[in-house]
């Protein structure tokens, strides 16, 4: 199992829907969220693509260098961006990040957004694009002249003269659930994404991809995009489910809907019609809450629950198949601290343990009376100026 955390360059807080308790999102702040990933053992990071964020590729070239090991999942847009550029800057981020980039192909689901940005195709011909896109992409990437003509993009005699470092080319990330979609998953695909729908509804979406590319004698892994609220106890956690949506009055909640009305997305619709807009009943499975999904597009679920209820849920969906988990919760920096502190260690991950890299100097939680190490136990007492190396404890701080 791999874990991901969550950059919100388009905005962050305690609250949804209100300016209570809401956070400003400047280099800092993400600077903070990344390392603090980083530090915890979180695999990689999704940034967010579209008008209402930062740009992604900006902000995963500033925060490579604020990171050691993180992975960066960054959106390529069909139809907003030539191909052989994209490859282009994906070579570069790569190398520099020394292979750290993950790249995540989004078409855009919102057709006001769509034509704001220059693009006026519908739902079918922007994946017909898609599909070519990635085509030259991919070839662009693995070497070679590329000489293309589609329907939608036309490419003449195309070389990359700087390669990336990860080969062929850096792992492409992809979620759609429209049937279009999943035929260009299993075309080109490594991992294939679902937002956070009841279980038998990913599991239906797994089984689909999965035959698709083995017609295609490929195979793809398979991620789910996730909030999580986690707290100590299932009240707790509950509680600040509810405190989350405190603010979020039912104007705004028709507001919000009003807009996603206008999408085509397929996987919007499907988000949408786990809470229809209703405050009630937004437990649509057990501990799998809809509540974010009222104000918030894309991603609108979310784990709710205590430890051992949120490693389980989690493990329920990696037995149907799911090996990624791109989560996020508010706010996201204390969110990522209290997943990694509670779930971690009750789950089995690809990359390094909570708390990777602290450094073996530095004690876990405060020394009490300024002279002793916290444990589960109690306190283990030190004496003055004793040095306990071969256990691994630490010595009497200087005061």
């Amino acid at each position: 199992m791999e874990v991901f955390w969550f950059i919100p360059t388009h905005g962050d807080g305690r609250y949804l829907g209100t300016l209570k308790g809401a956070r400003a999102v400047d280099f800092s702040y993400m600077s903070q969220i990344a390392q603090a990933a980083d530090r915890l053992g979180y695999g990689g990071v999704l940034l967010p693509t579209g008008k209402s964020c930062e740009d992604a590729w900006t902000v995963a070239s500033a925060l490579v260098p604020q990171t050691k090991r993180l992975k960066f999942l960054v959106a390529i847009r069909p139809g907003l961006m030539s191909p052989m550029l994209s490859a282009r800057m994906a070579a570069t981020l790569d190398r520099l990040s020394g292979g750290r980039l993950l790249i995540n192909v989004v078409t855009g689901g919102d057709p006001v957004e769509n034509a704001g940005d220059g693009l006026f195709l519908d739902h079918t011909s922007r994946y017909e694009l898609t599909d070519e896109f990635l085509h030259i992409w991919r070839k662009g990437l693995e070497g070679g002249e590329v000489t293309f003509e589609g329907d939608y993009l036309t490419v003449k005699g195309g070389t990359l003269l700087y390669p990336s470092l990860q080969k062929p080319h850096p792992p492409l990330y992809f979620g759609g659930s429209s049937d279009i979609a999943q035929t260009i998953a299993a075309e080109h695909i490594d991992v294939y994404l679902t937002w956070g729908e009841p279980p038998a509804q990913v599991e239906g979406k797994i089984k689909r991809v999965r035959k698709l590319a083995e017609a295609k004698g490929r195979q793809v892994r398979f991620g789910i995009r996730l909030h999580v609220i986690v707290r100590e106890t299932e009240q707790e956690a509950w509680n600040a489910a509810n405190e989350l949506i405190r603010y979020v009055d039912d104007e705004t909640i028709a507001q919000a809907q009003q807009v996603f009305a206008r999408f085509d997305s397929v996987g919007q619709r499907r988000m949408a019609e786990l809470h229809s807009g209703k405050r009630e009943g937004l437990e649509i499975s057990p501990n799998l809450w809809a509540g974010i999904g009222l104000v918030r597009g894309g991603a609108g679920t979310a784990l709710v629950g205590d430890p051992e209820t949120v490693a389980a849920r989690m493990k329920q969906y990696a037995e149907l198949g799911i090996d990624t988990f791109i989560l996020s919760g508010y706010p996201h920096l204390e969110e990522a601290y209290r997943m990694a502190e509670l779930v971690f260690p009750l789950l089995s991950l690809k990359q390094e343990a909570a708390a990777a890299g602290v450094s073996s100097a530095s004690p876990f939680g405060e020394i009490i009376a300024n002279n002793d190490l916290p444990t589960n136990q109690g306190p283990i007492f030190i004496k003055e100026n004793e040095v306990q190396a071969d256990e691994g404890r630490i010595p009497r701080l200087a005061r």
